[in-house]
This record gives C-alpha cells, sequence and structure tokens, in this order.
C-alpha cells in the first residue's frame, strides 16, 4: 500500500551552516547531545527553530567522541558508556525544557547507531538505559536492525529509519564511511532510493541486490554539504506523490 504520510528527520544542532533552513522541511530534528559535535549555542538555536517551525525534537546521543564525531567505535566500561548517555539525555532534555521544547524520542549517532544495529548486547543495554531514564521516549533505529527488535522487546516505541542520503550493504546495514560509495552525493540518486522505499518497499544495494526494507522516518544528514538541496528536492517529490511530511 502506497505511503500517505512520512516522517523527515535530520541530525542537527551539530555546528552545520543549514540547520534553520532544513528544520523548515523537515517533520522531525534529532539534535545533538554535545558528545560528537556542535556547542551550548548550536544546540539551543536548533531547539529554538524546532519550536518555532513546529519540529518534533529528539536526542542524538554519541559515543563520547569529539575527535572522530563519534563515527569511530569506543571500547568503554559498561557504566562509563552508560553515564555518557545519560549525562547527554540530561542535558539535552534540560535545554530543551528551557526553550519551551519536549525531547520525544532517542536517535543515537554515528558508530554508536551502527554498532547497537547488530550488537544485540549493547542494544539491550541502550534499551535498558532509556526506559530507565524515560518510559515515553521512542526509539529510532535502522529499519530491521536489533536495536528496534530489542526496544519492542523491552515495551519501547520505536521508529524504523531509512537514509535519503548512504548506501546499504546487502545484510541491511550502512555501508561505511570509510568506502567511498558509502554516501549519496547525487540528488537524483537519493530522491529515487527514497521513493523506491516509501513506494516499492525496497531499495538496491551497492551490489546491485533488491533489500527490503520497511520505514517509517527517513534521515538526510544536516552536516553533508548537500543536505539541504537534498531535503527541498525531496519535499517537493513527496508533494507532488501526494505524500504528506509529519512526524
Amino acid at each position: 500500500m502506497k505511503a500517505t504520510q512520512v516522517d523527515l528527520n535530520a541530525d542537527l544542532g551539530e555546528g552545520a551552516p543549514n540547520d534553520r533552513e532544513l528544520l523548515q522541511l523537515v517533520s522531525s530534528a534529532n539534535i545533538s547531545c554535545g558528545a560528537h559535535a556542535g556547542d551550548a549555542d548550536s544546540i539551543r538555536t536548533a531547539l529554538q527553530h524546532a519550536v518555532a517551525f513546529g519540529v518534533a525534537v529528539g536526542a542524538h546521543p554519541s559515543y563520547p567522541d569529539r575527535e572522530h564525531m563519534g563515527r569511530h567505535s569506543l571500547d568503554m566500561p559498561t557504566s562509563e558508556l552508560r553515564d555518557s548517555i545519560w549525562q547527554q539525555l540530561t542535558y539535552l532534555c534540560d535545554m530543551a525544557s528551557s526553550e519551551g521544547a519536549r525531547v520525544c524520542h532517542v536517535k543515537a549517532h554515528g558508530a554508536l547507531y551502527n554498532d547497537m544495529a547488530t550488537d544485540q548486547a549493547l542494544a539491550e543495554k541502550f534499551c535498558g538505559w532509556i526506559r530507565e531514564f524515560d518510559t515515553k521516549l521512542t526509539i529510532v533505529g535502522l529499519a530491521g536492525s536489533t536495536l528496534l527488535q530489542s526496544a519492542r522487546h523491552f515495551g519501547i516505541r520505536t521508529r524504523a529509519e531509512a537514509f535519503v542520503d548512504r548506501r546499504y550493504q546487502a545484510d541491511g546495514t550502512l555501508v561505511p564511511r570509510s568506502q567511498p560509495d558509502a554516501v549519496i552525493h547525487d540528488a537524483d540518486a537519493a530522491i529515487k532510493q527514497t521513493l523506491s522505499i516509501i513506494k516499492q518497499g525496497y531499495l538496491m544495494t551497492v551490489t546491485g541486490q533488491r533489500l527490503a526494507v520497511n520505514a517509517e522516518t527517513f534521515c538526510v544528514h544536516g552536516d553533508t554539504p548537500a543536505a539541504l538541496l537534498f531535503a527541498s528536492r525531496l519535499v517537493t517529490s513527496l508533494r507532488e506523490e501526494g505524500i504528506r511530511i509529519a512526524s
């Protein structure tokens, strides 16, 4: 059945230049908690614009790794990672509250997101921490991932995510950023992939295979140079297809 509504999200508050413009196009924002990128000013500004444009706010925690922008896996003691995640969530929730926003969902960033897509033990720990922090939070994760399976086991609401600007491997995981074909740089290709998922329920992997994907929300990375172009073109294409954008 053809979708009539989808959620379009972006990772924001990281210090990239187009946050305000993206927040006029997307329906959900995953806002940095400061551990991988961004600072108090960029995070607060993103929250203010999200409130102004009626965009749903989510937390975007990561491994505490600003050196590599949270895109390297860290071998941390469980207690230290748990404390870091809680500190990040507390930081963003407190700032959001001061700006009149409510944090509705959690989407991990970078290596932590990718690790939890396949690492059941880590995914279960994360779900336990989120449920302990706030039972009302929805977990956003890679469609078909171990994280979403674990979240459902914990009784946590989930939202399955697909990417507008990333390529996929045959097992449903994202192509690592260390590989040259990991990121889609062509707007037509990005829109084609997104519409294929929405209308037909699959995408083509880097190896030329069909991969079934059932997604409810679609991400544009706010720190990519073409983010605003991709989001703008995609919004136009979705509207032409009669698909509403809403969180």
